[in-house]
């Protein structure tokens, strides 16, 4: 098998063993509308803390099923219903922090874009920095969290495709695949750019998932 063979075989069983992206994982049906946009953006925030990607999408569940799935429903909770939900999925260590974050965001995207987030990549007008800096503003969210959002919507807003941040890089070379996003995007279809994503991280946060694929590869 060639180097260019190799390497998709690789990209090609990361994406069926572990392809699946964080939104899919934690329950959000994702299209371009405004509650799914919503819910990745408080997934990417709670993804971005230290504590385990497990822990997050399980807290991101529990807060979307207690209700809080649109900025006007997350607003509107109180902050004991937040640290709750939060604690029932298992985020403790910064639940009190993030539960106030979580109720300050709402509150800013609800003022600044009537909770739609379609609004602030329309405002940014194909500019992916600018765009990062409007998300930037979001209480909680982070360099990290806005990579993880970024990442995970470029699916559904295709100017941001191929983004592959750092920590999807990561991942690859831990593969052995190439360091360069380009070249990574081109291993997979359009299609499977955020999923492809996704898995790459899972390999560069667990090396139980590199040794996975690479067996399953036959590399």
């Amino acid at each position: 098998m060639s180097p260019r063979g190799g390497r998709r075989a690789l990209a090609h069983t990361l994406l069926e063993r572990h392809g699946e992206t964080f939104a899919a994982q934690s329950g959000i049906r994702l299209r371009n509308t405004p509650q799914p946009l919503y819910q990745v953006l408080v997934l990417a925030g709670l993804l971005s803390a230290r504590i385990r990607a497990s822990v997050a999408v399980a807290s991101a569940r529990a807060l979307f099923d207690a209700g809080m799935r649109t900025p006007r429903r997350m607003a509107a909770a109180t902050w004991q219903q937040r640290v709750d939900a939060l604690g029932e999925g298992g985020y403790r260590r910064y639940d009190e922090r993030t539960a106030t974050q979580l109720g300050d965001g709402a509150a800013l995207l609800l003022d600044a874009y009537g909770g739609d987030l379609r609004r602030m990549r329309d405002e940014a007008g194909g500019d992916t920095a600018a765009l990062r800096g409007a998300l930037r503003k979001v209480p909680g969210l982070g360099p990290a969290g806005c990579d993880i959002f970024l990442r995970e919507v470029q699916g559904v807003w295709p100017e941001l495709a191929p983004y592959l941040d750092a920590k999807a890089v990561q991942g690859a070379e831990r593969l052995g695949l190439p360091g360069d996003g380009r070249q990574l995007a081109r291993l997979v279809g359009p299609d499977d750019a955020a999923a492809f994503a996704s898995g790459l991280v899972r390999a560069a946060l667990d090396r139980s998932v590199v040794e996975d694929v690479r067996e399953a590869a036959g590399a």
